[in-house]
């Protein structure tokens, strides 16, 4: 059940990182309640993911969910460029989680 934690924690993460851009500097109401909601969420469920699993391991899956889902989200949706090294290193990214994932069950 904790992968599951830590996999919501990420897509929170992705949440409210997404909120804090539409928040304008925190100059919009709604966006920015939910990037304090989001934030508030992420957390709790990080906290209930590294009652079992080492804390490096997920903080560093949970950052890097965040960012390798914000970057594709930038790139998908947000017009961000999406260069061949670009991806390549997302790709990396994601690689690198999922080793992280499997080398934690040994």
């Amino acid at each position: 059940m904790s992968w599951f934690y830590l996999a919501i924690a990420g897509i929170f993460e992705i949440c409210f990182a997404i909120s804090l851009k539409y928040s304008e500097s925190f100059s919009k109401p709604l966006p920015s309640v939910l990037f304090i909601v989001f934030t508030i969420l992420s957390y709790i469920f990080l906290d209930k993911a590294i009652g079992t699993i080492p804390l490096g391991t997920a903080y560093a899956i949970w950052t890097g969910i965040g960012a390798s889902g914000i970057a594709l989200i930038g790139i998908f949706y947000l017009g961000e460029p999406a260069g061949f090294w670009r991806i390549f290193f997302i790709f990396t990214l994601i690689s690198s989680i999922i080793g992280l994932k499997f080398v934690s069950n040994q």
